[in-house]
């Protein structure tokens, strides 16, 4: 069955530095590595409506959502959080050992000051708590790996278990017992029965959702017909969510809405590759592809 920064490097992967000379390649190719599943993985365009179908899902939790309203600006630049989540994650997979180590670091540092308030119970909780840690981790995962798979990359019941299972080294980054954290297909599955009791629609869910589906698009774009291609990739990642997330949100459960979002996530998939290579994929990639390609044998 298929699958149903930084050592003289700038943020952008760029060396630093006045001498025109070329700089030596770091031979470190990061937690993963070009026989990863990950790198694959990862190496899709797609995965931006993957990250799309992780909020929608995330947003589920009362906890997780609550702190995300309570500590973020999202609303006031939404399209800035996604640009540095992403580039946390191109680091992770992509950079050099130290690179991502160091986002890790960051990440904790900044999780450790930040509190909420349960809007259900008024008690406070910390947003590095490892349940809502797990949480965002499972949900980030188990979307990149699923909307590739349903959008076309061809990978085997084993490379998406090996694929979770590297990925707790990004889990641990974040401050994770990589032990507690899901490693193959069926330990996510068995995660998200655990976790679907705890799972509601609250009005900070509703309100991120909302959101997510009609956001404020910059330079004048909202009365264009970008809005109309933003909500069309809006209901391709709300129709790949599973089918209980979707009822969860009052939304069609049917079987029949899946192999739409998966014709649809497929056609998105094929588009995208007419793009040049320049917007698909950004420095950190390409500088991860270099020093592959100087550090392994030919």
């Amino acid at each position: 069955m298929r699958c149903v920064i930084f050592d003289d490097m700038d943020s952008r992967g760029r060396r630093g530095g006045g001498d025109s000379r070329r700089a030596p390649v770091d031979p470190d190719l990061g937690l993963f590595g070009p026989d990863s599943v990950s790198w694959r993985v990862h190496s899709e365009p797609i995965l931006a409506l993957a990250g799309l179908r992780a909020l929608y899902l995330q947003a589920l939790h009362p906890r997780a959502i609550a702190g995300v309203a309570q500590n973020s600006n999202y609303r006031d630049d939404p399209f800035g959080r996604l640009e540095r989540t992403g580039i946390y994650v191109a680091t992770v997979v992509f950079g050099t050992t130290a690179q991502a180590e160091d986002a890790g670091r960051r990440l904790r540092r900044l999780h450790a000051n930040l509190r909420a308030t349960d809007p259900r119970t008024g008690t406070e909780f910390r947003i590095d708590d490892p349940e809502l840690l797990r949480w965002v981790h499972v949900t980030e995962v188990e979307s990149f790996v699923t909307t590739a798979c349903r959008a076309g990359l061809d990978l085997s019941d084993a490379e998406v278990d090996r694929y979770y299972d590297e990925q707790r080294r990004a889990a641990a980054l974040v401050g994770l017992d990589p032990e507690t954290v899901p490693g193959s297909a069926a330990a996510v599955a068995d995660y998200y029965r655990s976790v679907r009791s705890d799972l509601v629609l609250t009005a900070d869910s509703l309100r991120a959702a909302r959101f997510l589906s009609a956001p404020p698009l910059p330079f004048g774009l909202g009365i264009t017909p970008v809005r109309l291609a933003w909500f069309g990739v809006a209901a391709i990642a709300v129709g790949l969510l599973p089918r209980w997330a979707r009822r969860i949100y009052g939304l069609p459960g049917v079987p029949t809405t899946d192999p739409v979002a998966s014709l649809s996530a497929r056609a998105l998939r094929l588009s995208l590759r007419a793009l040049p290579e320049r917007v698909l994929r950004g420095p950190i990639y390409h500088a991860a592809m270099e020093r592959a390609a100087t550090t392994l044998p030919a």
